[in-house]
């Protein structure tokens, strides 16, 4: 496996496989979260082609994508989230752009008993611990009560970080649906 770290995604083909990839392996959450967790098409062609986002892919033996992830210091580039809110909690870190966030990683389907999720986890985590910062991710409650992402992301991390890590559950949103069945 090889995991390089590109700024942009421009090439015609790479960037069809990226959207391919990313439909394939996370399309399923479009019916499974409340809140849109998948950017349209527009959107990931904009985050592909924006520098302050870095592209994370992961090729397999055969050279075939299998895994990409975005990350950024730059938490304006990251749509959905507050980078007010990361200035709040972590100020220095944040003035410092020692703030990470992952806006998703996804590995195909093909992959997934394979190492591309390590890899990938790896070498952002690798970014973030050089600079002794923070990696910061959301989960929808499917992903982390049924996958259990939230604890198993915790796990592969605190092991990258040779224990030394500290998970902290920043915010959580609930949605909630009031039902006026017809009276009987």
């Amino acid at each position: 496996m090889l995991v390089k770290v590109l700024d942009q995604i421009t090439d015609d083909d790479m960037h069809k496989a990226a959207w391919e990839l990313y439909e394939r392996a996370l399309g399923e959450m479009r019916s499974l979260a409340v809140q849109r967790h998948l950017m349209y098409q527009s959107e990931f062609d904009d985050v592909m082609s924006d520098p302050r986002v870095e592209k994370y892919v992961c090729f397999d033996e055969e050279g075939n994508l299998c895994g990409l992830a975005t990350f950024s210091n730059d938490l304006y580039a990251m749509p959905l989230i507050s980078p007010e809110y990361f200035e709040r909690q972590w100020p220095e870190l944040y003035r410092q752009r020692r703030i990470w966030y992952a806006g998703f990683v996804a590995v195909d389907r093909a992959s997934r008993s394979s190492r591309t999720l390590l890899e990938l986890m790896e070498a952002m985590f690798n970014t973030a611990a050089a600079q002794n910062g923070i990696i910061a991710l959301d989960f929808c409650r499917y992903n982390d009560v049924k996958r259990n992402m939230g604890r198993a992301t915790e796990r592969i991390l605190n092991r990258f970080a040779g224990g030394t890590m500290r998970a902290k559950r920043m915010d959580e949103e609930q949605f909630w649906a009031y039902e006026f069945p017809a009276a009987a």
